[in-house]
Parts: C-alpha cells; sequence; structure tokens
C-alpha cells in the first residue's frame, strides 16, 4: 500500500496504529480508516467538506527538544491564522509506545493544501479527512 514512500515500515505503521484526538467543546478521537461520525456533525456545523490533523512537531519524527516542537507549532498556527483557516488543538498519541505530538484539526483543508502545510513544517504524513468522515494517511515523502 505504502510501497513507494521514502519512509520506513515501521513508522508508517506507528503512524496507522495512532489516535488522533481532537480537543474542544465535543471531542473527537480519530483512527486511521474507521469513519468518524462526530467529524462529519463538525464538518457540518463549520461549513467543512474536509478537515485535515497536522502537526509541526518532531520533523520527519525526529524527536526534538520541547521548546524547538513549541516554537515549530507557533510558526503553524501563524501561518493557519495568516491563511484565514480554522482549526481545534489536538494531540497524536500512540495507544502503548507513549509517543505524542500537539497537533491541529484545520477545518476546510482539502487534501492538497493540507500536504503543501505538512510538507512546509517537515512532516512524513498528515491525516486528512474526507466528506465520508473517514481519516486518511496521506504520505508526504
Amino acid at each position: 500500500m505504502f510501497s513507494n514512500s521514502a519512509i520506513d515500515r515501521d513508522t508508517i505503521q506507528a503512524y496507522l496504529e495512532t489516535e488522533y484526538h481532537v480537543h474542544g467543546d465535543a471531542p473527537i478521537t480519530l483512527k486511521i480508516g474507521l469513519a468518524a461520525p462526530m467529524l462529519i456533525a463538525l464538518h457540518d456545523a463549520h461549513g467543512a467538506e474536509s478537515s485535515a490533523f497536522i502537526t509541526a512537531c518532531n520533523p520527519f519524527s525526529q524527536t526534538l527538544d520541547p521548546e524547538v516542537n513549541k516554537e515549530r507549532q507557533a510558526a503553524l498556527v501563524a501561518e493557519l491564522n495568516d491563511q484565514g483557516l480554522e482549526f481545534i488543538a489536538g494531540i497524536g498519541q500512540h495507544p502503548s509506545t507513549g509517543w505524542a505530538e500537539p497537533s491541529f484539526l484545520v477545518l476546510a483543508a482539502n487534501r492538497e493544501m493540507a500536504s503543501a502545510l505538512g510538507v512546509r513544517h517537515g512532516q512524513n504524513a498528515i491525516v486528512w479527512c474526507g466528506a465520508d468522515g473517514v481519516p486518511e494517511l496521506v504520505l508526504l515523502r
């Protein structure tokens, strides 16, 4: 499925197993390949047909100092604000390894826009969700 990627299989597997938690008034947990009806309702409430779960932390899955990650996240927030995008804080968290990264669900982000954001912020992948509410892993390398 992901055989043409420069990302190693173990890392891809970890992304597939990760739970993507969206905070806010009605918290949602996204899992790759599993429909999230509450996400569809969130899209509808915000007039969005899609969204993307994105972080700027730990580029290419290389662990950085927490302060550096904080600065990277602030840069992502500034870019989202400059583009007038609505977003909700969240966290991507692997259920067994403890790996966790602060992230954002960016509403009304189409796949191309979301992928470009991920590339600009040094990410291996993003999670994109279309109108069907099924989170999809999008590899960027």
